[in-house]
C-alpha cells in the first residue's frame, strides 16, 4: 500500500509539474508575441512625455536581454527608445557601431513599434588604430539584420549625404552621436549636422556634466551649451541627470 501511495504521489507531482511547465510556456509565448503600443503622450508638450510603464516593460523584456546595461544604463535605454518612438525616423544615422549595441537598440525599437525606418551604423575603417576598434566583432549584434546597414566611412559626411540624397517623402532623421568625444568634436558635429539638416533630431551620449574640478567629461556638455547659445534655432532639450555617462536629446521646435 505504501508503495502504491508513493507511486500515486509521484504521478500527481509529475502531472502538476507538467501543468506548471505548460502555463510557463504559454506565458512565455504571450510575452514574445506581446504587442507594444505607442508610449508617447502629449506630443506637443514642452517635455518628452511617455508612458514609462510601457517603455520600461519593453526595455526590460526586449532590450536588456540583447545588449545589457553597458554602456547604456536603464535611463539612457529608455531615452533612446522614447526618442525613436516620438520621431518615428525614416533614417537613424548613428556613430556607435562597435559590436552594434546602440544599433541593436534602435533595430529592436523600430521593429516592435512598427516604425518604417532604417538604421545606418558607422565605424572606423579596418586600417585605423583606436583603443575601442572592434575589429572582427564590428556590428556583431546587428550583422545580417533587416533594416540595418553597416558602414566604415566618415559618419558625419556619409550620414548626412545618405539622408540628403534620399528621395523618401516625409523623411525624418535621428542622429546618434556616441563615444567619449571632446568639446571640439561635439561642437563641430552639431554645427555640421544642423547646417545641413536643420530639422535633425539628435541624441548625444557621454553628456553628463561633471564639475570642472572633476577633470573629466566636461567637454560634451559644454559643447552643447555653446551650440544652443549661438544657434539661431530653438530646441526642446532633455537630459538624463543621475550620473555618468549621460545622454542628451535635442529636437528643433
Amino acid at each position: 500500500r505504501k508503495k502504491n501511495d508513493k507511486l500515486s504521489c509521484k504521478k500527481a507531482y509529475l502531472k502538476g509539474n507538467a501543468e506548471v511547465m505548460k502555463v510557463k510556456s504559454i506565458l512565455s509565448q504571450l510575452s514574445k508575441s506581446r504587442k507594444y503600443v505607442d508610449p508617447v503622450r502629449n506630443i506637443n508638450s514642452s517635455q518628452l512625455e511617455v508612458d514609462k510603464w510601457e517603455v520600461s516593460d519593453f526595455v526590460y523584456k526586449k532590450i536588456i536581454p540583447k545588449v545589457g546595461v553597458h554602456p547604456y544604463p536603464l535611463d539612457e535605454l529608455m531615452m533612446m527608445v522614447s526618442a525613436t518612438v516620438l520621431i518615428k525616423p525614416t533614417h537613424i544615422l548613428e556613430w556607435g557601431t562597435h559590436i552594434g549595441k546602440s544599433a541593436r537598440v534602435f533595430y529592436e525599437t523600430i521593429t516592435a513599434f512598427n516604425i518604417d525606418g532604417t538604421v545606418y551604423s558607422f565605424d572606423l575603417p579596418d586600417d585605423e588604430d583606436h583603443i575601442e576598434h572592434p575589429r572582427e566583432k564590428r556590428g556583431a549584434l546587428v550583422r545580417g539584420l533587416p533594416n540595418v546597414k553597416l558602414y566604415q566611412e566618415d559618419a558625419l559626411v556619409k550620414g548626412i549625404e545618405l539622408y540628403i540624397d534620399s528621395d523618401l517623402k516625409n523623411k525624418s532623421s535621428l542622429f546618434f552621436v556616441d563615444g567619449d568625444h571632446s568639446y571640439e568634436t561635439v561642437l563641430n558635429e552639431l554645427e555640421v549636422i544642423y547646417k545641413n539638416v536643420p530639422d535633425a533630431n539628435v541624441l548625444l551620449h557621454d553628456t553628463f556634466y561633471q564639475s570642472i574640478d572633476s577633470g573629466y567629461n566636461t567637454g560634451p556638455c559644454q559643447a552643447i551649451e555653446k551650440f544652443l547659445k549661438e544657434s539661431e534655432l530653438d530646441f526642446r532639450r532633455m537630459d538624463t541627470q543621475l550620473g555618468l555617462p549621460g545622454m542628451t536629446f535635442l529636437q528643433p521646435i
